[in-house]
């Protein structure tokens, strides 16, 4: 264990914890867990070698909830610099933790920096699932290094590191969703039913840290009968990036017209027919078009990166916010739910409350409350997109 003796002043929390933070990928630590005999390992990879701050230990406390005021306990991780590995700009570090310390539903923060900062919603923020606390196996890319996501490209090469010897990987084959959120103000008869059941495609049977390569689909996989099984999002191309005509047009949905999108795909050239959209809505003002692809497909692959489980990111309720009105500016957290607040801005303010809807595949999940007033503040901001003029709240 890599724990110093911990702190002598318990961690108390500042009156209510802003968990923005968490979806700005360039501040954004990601967290991923492997069970290793009576401990828990945890991956860390900072965005930037920048964030550790020379000199600080690696702060550690566990929490009841997100919106907890005290600490249930707190630790360090000394000499974390020394640690570790460079990813060009990113970098990575692993340790472990007691498995006694830890209970599923309780919330663990990280962080660099002064203690307090660890009770702050800058830390890296991880609430403990069965899965955290029982999955024998994390996936790595091809030399072995940890990928710390749960999605990987059709044909990629990657393995599964599992704790323990001789072991084998059930990996069950579902058909991948296309099905993007509907718009925030829809009633319960304009949602599309939800299938209560999934049927596997094929199983196939691997040998954990052999080199896979899965073809595109949604994968359960599960190491150990007694472990909880951990879902795997495998996507075609340059995913989280869109590149292909098709991929261009489908997220057009939250600011276009059937017909329109119809017509985008039936084009002789419909690359070509994007780029046209683009120019049209920028009123043919080439640099401003640029700067409209570059937004908004910027936020399709950074929803891609913060969302992606069951579906890709964008396609999510939390991708739909993000891809129209951008990252959240503020967002608060409590038991089982999720508040993102933008600031009236041309229109646009508001207040976006999500509930916790965990699955098999997802158990990070969050479904948006649909209100009717949300209507006129989503057609403001749709406006904002096809006058060619979108503010970037929270940029």
């Amino acid at each position: 264990m890599l724990l110093g003796l911990g702190s002598s002043l318990p961690l108390a929390a500042a009156p209510r914890r802003d968990f923005a933070a968490q979806y700005r990928p360039d501040r954004r630590i990601v967290v991923d867990t492997r069970r290793e005999g009576d401990s828990v390992r945890l991956y860390l990879r900072f965005p930037s070698a920048r964030l550790l701050r020379r000199g600080f230990p690696l702060h550690v406390a566990l929490w009841n909830d997100y919106d907890a005021k005290r600490v249930l306990w707190q630790d360090t991780v000394r000499h974390a610099a020394r640690r570790l590995r460079r990813e060009g700009e990113a970098a990575t570090l692993d340790f472990c933790l007691p498995l006694t310390r830890l209970r599923v539903g309780q919330v663990l923060s990280l962080a660099t920096g002064p203690a307090d900062e660890a009770a702050s919603g800058e830390a890296a923020w991880v609430r403990l699932t069965p899965e955290h606390l029982s999955r024998s196996f994390i996936l790595t890319d091809s030399v072995g290094q940890p990928l710390l996501r749960h999605y990987v490209r059709a044909g990629e090469p990657f393995m599964i590191d599992s704790y323990g010897a001789d072991l084998s990987v059930q990996a069950y084959r579902y058909p991948l969703s296309s099905l993007a959120a509907a718009p925030p103000m829809a009633g319960p008869g304009a949602l599309p039913a939800q299938p209560r059941k999934l049927s596997a495609q094929d199983s196939v049977r691997y040998r954990a840290g052999s080199l896979l390569r899965f073809q595109a689909g949604l994968y359960l996989l599960r190491v150990r009968e007694q472990e909880p099984r951990s879902g795997l999002l495998v996507e075609d191309n340059t995913f989280p990036a869109l590149t292909s005509a098709d991929e261009l047009i489908a997220p057009l949905i939250y600011l276009t017209t059937s017909a329109e999108r119809k017509k985008l795909f039936d084009a002789p050239d419909p690359k070509k027919a994007v780029d046209q959209f683009w120019l049209t809505v920028a009123g043919n003002n080439q640099p401003i078009a640029r700067q409209l692809i570059r937004t908004y497909y910027g936020r399709v692959q950074e929803a891609n990166q913060l969302f992606s489980a069951h579906k890709a990111g964008w396609l999510s309720d939390r991708g739909m916010l993000y891809l129209v009105l951008g990252p959240p500016e503020t967002v608060y957290r409590e038991a089982g739910e999720e508040r993102w607040l933008y600031r009236a801005d041309q229109g646009m303010g508001g207040t976006f409350v999500f509930r916790a809807k965990p699955s098999t595949f997802a158990p990070d999940n969050y479904e948006l409350v649909r209100r009717p007033e949300y209507e006129q503040l989503w057609y403001a901001a749709v406006e904002q997109w096809r006058k060619g003029r979108t503010a970037r709240p929270g940029r």
